[in-house]
């Protein structure tokens, strides 16, 4: 099956179907708000394609409301703390994003004024936007006709072509096919349409094809299982890296933290004592790897998956009377009381090595 022209007769029923069952969505513009004339703000539509990399809507929401409260304009969020920004970002994962959605927002406010390029290639040269964020939002907050490819448009592509090819081999080809899909005419409707559809109805389990619009087109439903589409290589198994995090508290109820370099894996974070894990070499796991000498007392192991590795960290717990200087010359270390931690910039893993050796640490946060 070959679609050849863009003004193919499966676009109208995917409209059609979007129309009446989008997904409300804090960010989005639906059909109903466009016919009162409203325009999509190119910055919430940026903040949620960047927040949705790697990450669901349930989990991206409530961050997104956040950002809006803090930062209303982009120019806000330009002029923003790099420490705050990344402490709101914190828990949401690939800290990298974070880094360049505050430098893209600076560099939309310095050169720009404030309003962001309103084409691909412009939005491009842009600080963190690739190829996926810039036809995104030159689509959704432009109507320009772009392709945008996400991992629910892979796999809807998938099943109405029955493309056999893995992943991500499979990439460029279906690429071309949601170019020569997307309409001149509501393109930015098009790609938020077949977003919901595979997020609603063409699901990687048990995909409800008797309500799909594509439902007489589809290849895969003709052939075979739509389940077997996207055909994935296979996965290489994730290699586990080990090390250890060390909880200090003093009878005050303070944590000894510090701050990560910003270059690298969770760069710019906060971050409790570790020994030097990476994704490629382990650290020390033994309290002899501690970063000063006390009663350490060995609180458990966490483990946290990260995208090309597992981690486990062996966490030991230390209470101590007086508060110790620290400055090994490459991190600056601070004392923050336990009930202030929800404020900090701590990723995930560094919230479990604490409740491992803290139970009720963020139950008595502040936030």
């Amino acid at each position: 099956m070959t679609i050849t022209t863009l003004d193919t007769p499966l676009v109208k029923p995917l409209l059609d179907w979007y129309d009446r069952h989008h997904r409300d969505l804090p960010w989005r513009v639906s059909p109903g708000m466009t016919a009162r004339g409203v325009k999509p703000d190119p910055y919430r539509v940026w903040l949620s394609e960047v927040m949705l990399q790697q990450t669901t809507v349930q989990a991206v929401k409530p961050y997104f409301e956040k950002f809006l409260q803090r930062w209303p304009e982009v120019t806000d969020l330009a002029a923003a703390e790099t420490d705050a920004v990344m402490a709101a970002w914190a828990g949401l994962g690939y800290y990298a994003r974070a880094r360049n959605l505050k430098k893209c927002a600076e560099a939309v406010a310095t050169e720009h004024g404030g309003i962001f390029p309103d084409t691909e290639e412009g939005l491009k040269s842009l600080p963190g936007i690739g190829d996926y964020t810039a036809a995104a939002v030159a689509a959704i907050a432009f109507n320009r006709q772009a392709a945008v490819m996400d991992g629910n448009v892979e796999r809807v592509i998938s099943r109405l072509y029955a493309i056999a090819t893995p992943l991500p081999a499979a990439k460029p080809g279906m690429r071309e096919k949601v170019a020569l899909l997307t309409p001149a005419d509501r393109p930015g409707d098009f790609a938020q349409a077949m977003m919901d559809l595979g997020a609603t109805i063409c699901t990687p389990k048990r995909p409800a094809c008797s309500l799909c619009p594509f439902l007489g087109a589809c290849a895969a439903l003709k052939l075979s299982d739509p389940e077997l589409f996207p055909v994935k290589a296979a996965k290489k198994e994730k290699p586990v890296r080990y090390g250890a995090a060390f909880i200090a508290v003093t009878g005050d109820g303070e944590i000894l933290l510090r701050r990560r370099i910003d270059s690298g894996l969770l760069g710019g974070m906060t971050e409790v004592p570790t020994t030097a894990w990476t994704a490629r070499i382990d650290g020390e796991t033994s309290a002899a790897a501690a970063p000063f000498e006390a009663a350490w007392q060995a609180a458990g192991t966490v483990i946290h998956v990260f995208t090309h590795f597992e981690l486990r960290l062996s966490i030991w717990r230390a209470a101590i009377a007086a508060k110790v200087a620290m400055d090994d010359g490459t991190n600056d270390g601070w004392w923050e009381p336990v009930t202030n931690l929800e404020a900090q910039a701590l990723p995930t893993i560094m919230k479990k090595a604490i409740a491992a050796a803290i139970p009720l640490a963020f139950k008595t946060s502040k936030g």
